[in-house]
């Protein structure tokens, strides 16, 4: 029966409930108490769950024996600094880069694009992959649009690919795919993670039957959750349980937006542009299928196909000094935290980024510096 009230179905979604909130809170304690540990460790992969948690003081209602650990799920963050130094060398050979804004400070071996930028190189920032098209049909001179990001913006970028590209645009992939990097992360020693909460939009692109195959392999649970405080919260009571019934499963709470079988029609385009390729997760480790490139119809595109791109300078240049104390890859596997940084908050600041995790908004140092010790609780009030 249809609600004579169209909007009534509408103010039932409340994610921000403080009563819904405080229920969940104390379900995360029983269950928490239930498994009887001294400490359980569960990892989401998706910095707009970690700006949630940040910014809502989630972790202050966490159990104490709940640990929940932010995983390389900054794509900004695991873009390697070989793939940095290709998109500079190409800029410093004078040709146009379009890329995200985010990607403008992420230092490379050496340089940053922005480093670049303030030599005289002509690099773009762009908010889709439709403008990388707009700016090269403006321009009419060579353009490289330095793509880069998840499975959610890969599509976008095979979207443009199969409409078709102006002849003077090329792609540098820089795209990565989620769940071969879980692999590594899950076959980490010493990490003993019980559990991952998974990328809702993501997973909105590839549904969340694939993470099946993953926890057959590692008989782990994992759950889909969403981004507002409720949808996570609801995500880790959900896991937890999983955990204390020892049940390795698949589990959707996010099921306004997602499917076991996803978007089809971008898996179709997704899939016909790129294919899984093996690639190094700055700070991490090579992943097997990890990196999406460009198959062999549309190899024509790419840029490392078009120009000679001599990233030997750049390597050979001395990296900065305080790169060394860096710890990037520890943080993006969960086996420390920013404030383990000894550069976190002093040297290392987002106007003065050390390492690419304090770069984008979705890195862990970045978002704990803007919201550590000064959480936003107005959401849930």
């Amino acid at each position: 029966m249809i609600s004579p009230d169209p909007q009534a179905a509408f103010r039932e979604l409340k994610f921000r409930d403080p009563v819904r909130a405080r229920a969940m809170v104390e379900a995360l304690g029983r269950i928490t108490g239930g498994i009887g540990r001294p400490r359980v460790s569960l990892m989401h992969v998706c910095g707009s769950h970690e700006q949630a948690i940040a910014k809502y003081g989630l972790r202050t209602s966490f159990p104490a024996a709940l640990r929940v650990i932010m995983g390389p799920g900054c794509p900004v963050c695991v873009t390697d600094a070989r793939e940095v130094d290709e998109g500079v060398a190409l800029a410093l050979q004078g040709v146009h880069i379009a890329t995200y804004g985010d990607m403008l400070r992420v230092p490379g071996s050496a340089m940053s694009l922005a480093d670049a930028q303030a030599d005289g190189a002509q690099v773009h920032v762009i908010y889709s992959a439709g403008q990388a098209v707009e700016l090269a049909e403006r321009l009419k001179e060579p353009v490289v649009f330095f793509a880069t990001g998840f499975e959610t913006t890969a599509v976008a970028t095979a979207a443009i690919v199969l409409k078709g590209l102006p002849e003077n645009l090329s792609i540098l992939s820089a795209h990565k795919f989620i769940p071969p990097a879980m692999d590594v992360v899950a076959a980490t020693p010493g990490l003993a993670v019980e559990g991952f909460l998974a990328a809702g939009h993501a997973a909105t692109i590839t549904g969340w039957g694939v993470f099946e195959a993953f926890v057959e392999r590692h008989r782990l649970p994992v759950v889909v959750a969403g981004f507002e405080p409720l949808d996570i919260l609801a995500g880790l009571v959900r896991l937890l349980e999983l955990v204390r019934d020892g049940t390795p499963a698949v589990a959707n709470m996010y099921p306004r937006c997602v499917t076991r079988a996803g978007n089809l029609r971008a898996q179709d385009a997704l899939w016909k542009v790129f294919e899984p390729s093996g690639g190094r997760w700055r700070g991490i480790a090579d992943v097997p299928g990890g990196n999406l490139a460009l198959r062999g119809p549309f190899a024509g595109l790419d840029a490392r196909a078009r120009f000679a791109i001599d990233v030997t300078p750049l390597a050979r240049r001395a990296p900065p000094v305080l790169a060394g104390s860096c710890l990037c890859g520890s943080i993006m596997t969960g086996i420390a935290s920013p404030t383990d940084c000894p550069l976190f908050g002093g040297a290392c600041t987002p106007d003065h980024p050390v390492g690419a995790c304090m770069v984008s908004t979705e890195g862990t140092c970045r978002i704990w510096h803007q919201y550590g010790g000064h959480p936003d609780l107005g959401g849930l009030a």
